[in-house]
């Protein structure tokens, strides 16, 4: 039995339970500070909301991580201006059932679903990190592809929802893999 019998292995680490609350509470800041700064890139500004996306999930696991996005689209939801964009382009509820409604609840899937494979232990290896770092993002966008649809029909919602981030969600994802297999090469 572990020095620690309350840890739980979940993500990259083996957390105390106040540990997993600090993990929740940092992602969480980290997310909202993610979307907050953006980085000029052609041909649309960046933010580094979905490679934070990624990594809570990939080092919290599925159930941590889940609640830092959960607990970010709560604040969002409750009119906290911690969206990108906001409160310029509007607030709470209403930015949430906007445009970029898909990619929101996509945050939150992707969270999951690489939270799920690191749980599993299927990030232990370089193929495994960057398939499940790619299929995250896959996730995320098409999310975000499918709700905008509704509004602005499929071809329009690729052509401003998916072409446009073809290059940042590239040089995202890469980052992705490379802090997560460096952490996981030191940590885990």
């Amino acid at each position: 039995m572990s020095a620690n019998a309350s840890a739980m292995k979940s993500g990259l680490f083996d957390l105390s339970p106040a540990q997993r609350v600090a993990g929740i509470l940092i992602g969480n800041l980290l997310l909202i500070l993610s979307a907050k700064i953006q980085i000029p890139f052609w041909p649309v500004p960046m933010t580094m909301q979905t490679f934070v996306v990624l990594i809570i999930g990939a080092t919290l696991g599925a159930r941590a991580g889940a609640a830092a996005v959960a607990l970010y689209l709560f604040e969002g939801g409750l009119n906290f201006a911690v969206f990108a964009g906001t409160p310029e382009r509007g607030i709470g509820l209403a930015y949430m059932y906007g445009p970029t409604g898909g990619y929101l609840f996509g945050f939150l899937v992707a969270a999951v679903a690489v939270g799920f494979a690191s749980d599993k232990g299927w990030m232990k290896t370089l193929a495994g990190n960057t398939a499940w770092m790619l299929g995250g993002h896959a996730i995320i966008l098409a999310l975000g592809v499918a709700w905008l649809s509704r509004t602005i029909g499929f071809d329009a919602a690729i052509a401003t929802g998916l072409h446009p981030f073809w290059l940042a969600t590239a040089l995202k994802t890469a980052m992705a893999v490379a802090l997560y297999e460096t952490l996981r090469r030191r940590f885990a």
